[in-house]
């Protein structure tokens, strides 16, 4: 076992970009390949484009609320790329863009934002969990998973998202200690976006950092600029490589910001000023990703225009998608509940199918 020394993270986020997508000297990791940059790019463009679209849809009243992770693309961006087929996320309702780059259907992605279903995919199709609202509940799953897929022997690696209001809650504690206990092979990734809706992150650790709190519990961890998208690739792709070959989980806090408010609902203005917010326009992932692309000759004008389109069939999708009307059926309400219906449950839908059953009269 490494002793506290060995698993303490890098003093510095580890960055291989600097704000004007110029690479850092005496960086820590090797950068990504050519096309795995130029995938990442595809997906932060179409991630941005997601955001956008999905805000548009919320103010034209065809999404009940949307949570937008923009600015945050390189972390989903990571999630998404750093896993092999077989291996498992677990998203939270933030991390939209990170499930479609795992290749789930926008459409059916959006269904549970739209107040349509509980979760509109097959979390087995692409193993990607249902988003998860509740604060840290599906790292508690994600835990169980790979301490199932480490019993059966087989390489699956889980990787479990959450912000870091999450890292407050007592289910982040239990899914920490009972991973790094049965050496799990998860890799917990912390999007540290500096507030839980609209308390700071100052009051809510007096850590020197999240990723510190992986010394209690005996876990690698490490920091990485959450804007710095080949960065955040290389570090994940350390940590899935490391939960993998055995070594346990790992920990890896991405610093990063919620250029807009936590949800439509939200009125961010309230707690923080625009003076706050405006340096961060400047650590745009996706600017800084294109800048890097740009000076080493992989973006052409030609693949820009590409991409673009590609990101626009994915909007044009999620608008069809999302604006068709959905007769709900009531009684699905207990459809999936139970294996085995319970008295109540039956009693409940009884009581339901009574009462619709007097309005229609």
């Amino acid at each position: 076992m490494a002793d506290d020394r060995d698993l303490l993270p890098s003093e510095q986020p580890v960055r291989l970009l600097d704000e004007t997508g110029s690479p850092v000297a005496g960086a820590s990791l090797p950068f990504p390949d050519r096309d795995r940059l130029l995938a990442a790019y595809t997906s932060l463009v179409i991630g941005r484009r997601v955001n956008d679209q999905a805000g548009a849809l919320v103010r034209q009243g065809r999404l009940a609320v949307y949570p937008s992770s923009h600015g945050q693309e390189a972390c989903q961006t990571g999630a998404a790329l750093a896993l092999a087929e077989g291996d498992w996320l677990f998203p939270t309702y933030r991390d939209t863009a990170a499930v479609i780059a795992r290749g789930v259907d926008p459409v059916e992605v959006l269904t549970l934002l739209k107040g349509d279903w509980h979760a509109g995919y097959d979390p087995y199709a692409h193993r990607v969990a249902p988003q998860a609202t509740p604060l840290a509940t599906q790292l508690l799953h994600a835990v169980g998973v790979a301490h199932a897929a480490r019993l059966r022997g087989e390489d699956t690696v889980v990787m479990a998202l959450c912000g870091d209001g999450a890292t407050s809650e007592g289910d982040f504690h239990e899914a920490l200690n009972f991973a790094a206990v049965f050496r799990a092979p998860v890799v917990f990734f912390v999007q540290n976006n500096e507030y839980a809706i609209s308390v700071p992150l100052a009051r809510q650790s007096a850590a020197p950092s999240l990723a510190h709190k992986g010394v209690g519990y005996g876990m690698n961890a490490e920091r990485v600029d959450g804007n710095d998208t080949p960065a955040v690739l290389a570090v994940l792709d350390r940590a899935v490589a490391a939960a993998r070959t055995g070594e346990g989980p790992q920990l890896v806090e991405a610093h990063t910001y919620r250029m807009q408010a936590h949800t439509n609902a939200d009125d961010a203005s309230r707690y923080r000023s625009k003076e706050e917010v405006d340096p961060w326009e400047a650590r745009d992932p996706l600017l800084r990703m294109e800048a890097y692309l740009k000076r080493k000759r992989l973006l052409t004008k030609a693949r820009k225009a590409e991409i673009t389109e590609r990101a626009e069939a994915v909007a044009t999708a999620m608008r069809e998608g999302v604006s068709k009307d959905v007769d709900p059926d009531p009684a699905e309400l207990f459809a999936h509940v139970f294996a085995t219906p319970t008295p109540q449950l039956d009693e409940q839908a009884a009581f339901l199918a009574d009462e619709l059953s007097r309005e229609g009269n």
